[in-house]
């Protein structure tokens, strides 16, 4: 893969997240639609048949109802052959709905790491890393 690819690889990530940022469903929705293949696989660590745009629109809907301030600051991006890698600090006041839990109206830091693998210009798999544990802990949901 070409360095130019690779820098258009990390340039539509960034375009995805400057979305996730605006902290309007409407706007990350499309965002997925457009930046995400149809077909795209979200590899967790339990098996599911949920396509990766169908992952991402529910995971954004249960992170804006609960943290509605939330931010995703890209720490590091690295771009390598058809994949990047992206480590990232996520910061946000949990005044919504969590878990099942009521609002703790406490402020949450947490790291993630996401390798996403590209084709034609659109994410085409997903494998992540979040940091529940450290996020639950600060939200006093779980002890330390």
């Amino acid at each position: 893969m070409s360095t130019a690819q690779e820098a258009r690889n990390k340039e539509t990530y960034h375009r995805f997240h400057e979305a996730i940022n605006s902290r309007d469903l409407e706007i990350i929705s499309k965002a997925i639609d457009e930046f995400i293949h149809p077909d795209g696989r979200f590899h967790a660590a339990e098996r599911t048949d949920v396509t990766a745009v169908q992952a991402q629109k529910r995971v954004w809907e249960i992170l804006l109802r609960a943290f509605p301030d939330i931010r995703v600051t890209v720490e590091d991006l690295i771009a390598a052959g058809d994949k990047i890698v992206a480590r990232q600090t996520v910061t946000g006041t949990n005044s919504g709905e969590y878990r099942g839990m009521p609002p703790t109206g406490r402020s949450v830091t947490y790291n993630e790491i996401f390798i996403a693998r590209f084709a034609d210009g659109r994410v085409t798999d997903v494998w992540g890393v979040v940091d529940v544990y450290s996020q639950l802990r600060q939200l006093g949901l779980i002890q330390a």
